[in-house]
């Protein structure tokens, strides 16, 4: 969710019952401008927070101009004081599934898990270690598994160059109404995984500079997405049943897009046997 435009667009997704003070808006709204001249950032999204036992992390991206590349991630306690987040790796990610239960609100807290690799354990015997993993690798772990599964943006808000980066497009206009209905309007802001398994024929009627990411419509599982009309039929709101917390907004031919995330950072593993 862009900073420039936080408070607007906070009161147009409140509806799922998730959101900040007038105090936490007032503080990050000046925060998060000085936070992109500091770090020298073209720009800025507020992602969310995730609440904790005993703190709350706020989280903000900072952005370049290619929008497909790696993206900066930063966290604070109080929407002040800034930390940068470690770039997350597949290791980091793999650690963290192993891990239940709320987070604690402390990123110098350490976790103890089990299952480790033996050449691992073997080296950890020697040093008379236990095997344990801080929350700040588990924070940064589970804000790129929520970006990858349900970070998402309307269909050509932005293109991709010959050359391969992406810009945004600045002849986005807004999906109209019927088209902000369809979840196939809406694309994940990530790898494309699905795309490549297309046939040619499918193919035929994508235009590349537009249609390079995976839609929604085609989630696994199926329901994981809820799409509704608020504000008197005016905005367009999908919310993931799979990372609750999770809130997309879009208001039919404008410019005016977004998601934000306000949970505890768990994964639903339920929903298969909700829907």
């Amino acid at each position: 969710m862009e900073a420039s435009s936080l408070p607007a667009a906070l009161e147009l997704v409140v509806g799922g019952g998730a959101g900040l003070s007038p105090e936490k808006r007032a503080v990050l709204g000046s925060s998060l401008l000085l936070l992109q001249r500091d770090y020298r950032f073209e720009r800025v999204w507020f992602w969310g927070c995730i609440q904790g036992v005993r703190g709350t992390y706020y989280i903000a991206e900072g952005l370049g101009p290619d929008r497909a590349a790696p993206r900066s991630r930063l966290y604070s306690l109080n929407c002040v004081d800034w930390s940068l987040l470690p770039p997350v790796t597949a290791e980091m990610v793999a650690q963290t599934e192993q891990l239940k239960g709320r987070f604690q609100g402390d990123p110098s807290f350490e976790y103890k898990y089990t299952e480790i690799k033996e050449e691992d354990a073997e080296r950890l015997v020697e040093d008379s270690e236990e095997p344990t993993i801080k929350e700040e690798a588990r924070l940064v772990a589970t804000v790129e598994q929520i970006d990858k599964a349900v970070g998402i943006i309307p269909r050509g808000a932005f293109l991709k160059t010959p050359r391969g980066s992406v810009h945004e497009n600045r002849n986005f206009e807004g999906l109209s109404l019927a088209e902000a209905k369809k979840l196939s309007s809406y694309f994940h802001f990530t790898v494309p995984v699905n795309l490549k398994n297309k046939t040619l024929l499918e193919k035929a009627d994508l235009d590349p500079s537009t249609d390079f990411l995976d839609s929604l419509e085609h989630d696994i599982p199926q329901g994981s997405w809820t799409v509704q009309l608020e504000k008197g039929g005016t905005v367009v709101v999908l919310r993931s049943l799979l990372w609750l917390g999770l809130t997309f907004y879009h208001i039919p031919m404008t410019k005016q897009y977004g998601y934000i995330y306000f949970g505890t950072g768990e994964k639903n593993f339920d929903l298969p046997f909700m829907l």
